[in-house]
């Protein structure tokens, strides 16, 4: 999906408590795409990490990738956030941040980035949540959330990186 709608409130605005207990403002990331991916350590997409982190080196100047971790889908996360940081730059050499595990769908424990991307009344479009892990969600430069990708799209496609470079 696909949609330059105006948001009701910034993506400017919010903020991600990462899993070293820094916070990061997203005010910092203007002027960059933002790519947003709920991930989990023991799920068939897993090693799309690798993938991430290619797509994380290639265009460092003009994207940042947030992982969020979550063990939303088949309980496929279970490892506290030091074991899935270990995890991640052990077998894939991840330098991405990752935030802190936490709830990715809508539920009262939604977290607030997860809240704005999957409801319309925020973001302006997009009413949907991730359908499992390893959903992206891509926000331009500007902060409004322009494309939503399922997690069989895989992060080197030239579709994702053909919304990337443009």
């Amino acid at each position: 999906m696909v949609n330059n709608a105006k948001p009701k409130t910034s993506f400017f605005e919010l903020s991600a408590t990462l899993n070293n207990e820094s916070q990061l403002g997203f005010d910092a990331l203007k002027g960059k795409k933002v790519l947003i991916v709920n991930t989990a350590s023991n799920c068939g997409y897993t090693n799309q990490y690798s993938e991430l982190q290619e797509l994380h080196k290639k265009f460092q100047e003009k994207l940042v990738i947030i992982g969020f971790p979550s063990n939303d889908f088949k309980e496929q996360e279970k490892g506290s956030d030091e074991e899935i940081a270990s995890f991640c730059q052990i077998n894939f050499g991840v330098s991405f941040p990752l935030a802190k595990k936490s709830v990715v769908i809508k539920s009262t424990e939604q977290n607030k980035v997860f809240e704005w991307l999957t409801y319309k009344d925020l973001n302006g479009w997009n009413d949907q949540p991730p359908s499992w892990n390893f959903t992206k969600f891509l926000v331009n430069e500007n902060g409004l959330l322009t494309h939503y990708f399922d997690p069989a799209v895989s992060p080197l496609s030239t579709e994702v990186i053909g919304k990337i470079e443009h």
